[in-house]
């Protein structure tokens, strides 16, 4: 009986992977990755370093997860390309007994159903596809200026009667300066371990050191910030074995192309604004280069590496949507409700 694993699980993680294509290879559980948050999504697919009552930047960078975002639920979707669906559910809480905030989330990709057929072709039925995330987040302040915190994920994918899991840890501190408007943050990613796969080949998890910061202007309505991804390995370009090669009409010989070095710089950084007219209506923008270098189609660029997305607030309630193209064939569309329930609390008097 012919399962396609193989064939259905490079399929599932390369789609699944698609802002980290070039590195896709390397790693399973690519869906730890995927910027399943609209105002992420927006923002370049990175965004950790902003320090507010949105939960989904939390779940994010634990270090973010703060008592203003108590109580407070959240619920995101991306319907992706052919039949592919993406999303989360979260719920934060804040405990002063402990002065911690807890999150937790359950996140899922979805890759929809396949036929199952025997070596003569024969229809023998369907079985489905997917990749699960159950989070546990909790983040502490240290003093008025530095938080850490931690997330613990259990990792799941099953592909037909194929399964594999295991853990991973992101770890992470912020520096806020509410008065400069400056937060820098720094984190370590998708530390961990695979316990099971679908082969017996040792597989990574997709682990990566970042860094960012962010400006809020104190006369102007705009919050800049700069990202920087994948810190632990400086060259993140590769030869690309569909490129058409250019020969050099004196030699003869195939015109090699070198990768700068500030091209490789850029591979790291993610560029972001968000413009706040006023408290509750926000317009928010990214560049990824990296998504651009290694996703655009030759002479139809599109606006590959281009986001762009919106948040609207009302009472207690936040809707944000974010719209990334990852090249000219379609586009992601993600949609994130954020809802408190319940009054937030005063925060205790200092010792």
């Amino acid at each position: 009986m012919i399962h396609r694993s193989h064939f259905l699980l490079c399929s599932a993680l390369l789609l699944g992977g698609g802002s980290q294509a070039q590195l896709g290879g390397s790693s399973i559980f690519r869906i730890l990755d995927i910027p399943s948050s609209a105002r992420i999504a927006g923002l370049g697919g990175n965004q950790m370093a902003v320090l507010d009552n949105d939960l989904n930047l939390g779940l994010f960078n634990p270090a973010l997860l703060n008592r203003e975002m108590s109580q407070q639920v959240s619920l995101s979707y991306l319907p992706y390309i052919d039949g592919i669906n993406m999303g989360y559910a979260s719920y934060g809480q804040h405990f002063d007994s402990l002065n911690t905030t807890f999150s937790g989330m359950v996140q899922y990709v979805d890759y929809g159903t396949f036929t199952r057929r025997d070596e003569t072709g024969a229809d023998l039925g369907t079985f489905h596809a997917g990749e699960y995330v159950v989070q546990v987040g909790g983040a502490r302040a240290i003093d008025s200026l530095f938080s850490v915190g931690m997330n613990v994920k259990y990792l799941s994918s099953q592909l037909e009667n194929y399964r594999a899991n295991g853990v991973a840890f992101d770890v992470g501190g912020v520096f806020n300066k509410r008065s400069a408007g400056l937060t820098i943050s720094a984190m370590v990613r998708n530390l961990g371990a695979v316990f099971s796969t679908y082969t017996d080949q040792k597989e990574k998890l997709p682990y990566q050191v970042q860094l960012g910061t962010t400006y809020k202007f104190k006369h102007a309505p705009f919050r800049l910030g700069l990202m920087l991804e994948n810190l632990q390995r400086w060259d993140l370009s590769y030869a690309d074995p569909n490129a058409d090669v250019q020969i050099d009409p004196t030699t003869g010989d195939p015109i090699e192309n070198k990768v700068t070095t500030g091209e490789k710089a850029m591979l790291h950084v993610i560029p972001n604004v968000e413009i706040l007219l006023g408290k509750n209506f926000m317009i928010r923008a990214g560049y990824n280069y990296r998504r651009r270098q290694e996703l655009s189609i030759a002479g139809k660029p599109g606006l590959s590496g281009v986001s762009f997305g919106v948040g609207v607030k009302v009472s207690k309630l936040h809707l944000s949507y974010g719209y990334t193209q990852f090249n000219p064939a379609g586009a992601s569309n993600t949609i994130t409700l954020a809802v408190r329930f319940g009054e937030l609390k005063a925060a205790p008097p200092k010792q």
